[in-house]
């Protein structure tokens, strides 16, 4: 750092904060570590008693903590992610839309392995809503080398760390199997849960349908719906592993592509998921968990498969560490450890 004189620091860089003092109005910094000199700041620093001040020193292979923060921003900025200002080497992202949040986690580690630099954001493979804080970026000193970003910038190459998906328009078909709730034993109190998951992100249900514990008659049930044109299949009932129930083997039937029958998350282990044809249908098989447990393995999955995704089994295979919902006694979800 130098020394200089105030009337001449237009465009430099401050050094250290600028303190100043109103008796019995105010007290505290007028200008931060790292405030660049404007015209109009020269009047208050020579008000405050500055007439010399410290500034760096012009550098062409450092880089300004702001500037530096830019990069940072570029290499996180996707898809429906809007910014604020870089301020003292942060700035902050949010989104602009309601959706899912997608982050690039090995892209992610790989910028935070740097040092002398950090991102910190929110789970990612949950809804946000528009205007939610998404992520925060941050350079730790002042300055920082401008071959070091250029560096980490080629290392992120294309694609954002962070990106919002929009949630689809999916039309849905509903399967409600069982013979107790086909004559009337007792009352389908399943269809009505998963009708108001899926209308929270906007669903259309076009078509529901009961079938007894027949695998053909719910193979049956599953080709109409896909004929009438659902683009996602909810099969409710039957998916435990007792003899009579058949609603896993009616999905394998028709759809073939089985991902996963089973997942390592509670509740919600007996979860069945598959695809149908070239356009990648979801079939579901939920387990009766969903009916009675206020968060499960569907709350998980959903909001993904709405924004379009297709999961594989290693999607699965990842819920373990996190897949254990404490049932507490409020619930907070998403604002919990489950699912992460």
């Amino acid at each position: 750092m130098k020394e200089i004189k105030t009337t001449e620091a237009v465009g430099q860089v401050l050094c250290h904060d600028i303190t100043q003092i109103i008796k019995d109005v105010s007290k505290g910094p007028v200008f931060r570590k790292g405030h660049i000199i404007r015209e109009e700041d020269i009047p208050v620093l020579l008000s405050v008693g500055k007439d010399h001040i410290y500034v760096w020193e012009n550098d062409e292979t450092m880089m300004h903590e702001d500037d530096a923060a830019e990069v940072l921003c570029e290499i996180c900025r996707g898809e429906n992610v809007g910014r604020g200002e870089a301020k003292e080497g942060k700035i902050e992202l949010f989104a602009e839309r309601d959706g899912l949040l997608k982050i690039d986690e090995d892209k992610l580690n790989m910028v935070n392995s740097f040092g002398q630099m950090m991102i910190a954001t929110r789970h990612g493979n949950f809804p946000v809503s528009m205007g939610d804080k998404l992520a925060g970026t941050r350079i730790i000193p002042l300055v920082i080398e401008k071959e070091k970003m250029d560096e980490v910038k080629e290392k992120a190459g294309e694609g954002p760390i962070l990106t919002v998906l929009p949630f689809l328009k999916k039309k849905v078909g509903i399967v409600t199997t069982g013979n107790e709730v086909i004559h009337g034993r007792i009352e389908d109190t399943f269809t009505p849960v998963v009708i108001d998951k899926v209308k929270a992100f906007g669903a259309e249900i076009i078509g529901h349908k009961y079938s007894d514990d027949a695998n053909e008659h719910i193979e049956e049930a599953i080709r109409e719906l896909l004929a009438d044109g659902a683009d996602m299949i909810l099969c409710t009932g039957g998916m435990s592993v007792d003899p009579d129930d058949k609603t896993p083997l009616a999905i394998r039937n028709v759809c073939g592509n089985v991902v996963t029958y089973g997942a390592p998350v509670l509740p919600g282990a007996m979860f069945l998921l598959a695809y149908f044809g070239d356009r990648n249908i979801p079939v579901m098989g939920l387990p009766g968990c969903v009916m009675y447990a206020y968060r499960t393995i569907f709350d998980l999955v959903l909001p993904r498969v709405m924004a379009g995704e297709v999961l594989t089994k290693e999607d699965f295979d990842s819920l373990g560490q996190g897949g254990l919902c404490l049932d507490c006694e409020v619930c907070t979800f998403p604002n919990c450890g489950f699912g992460k």
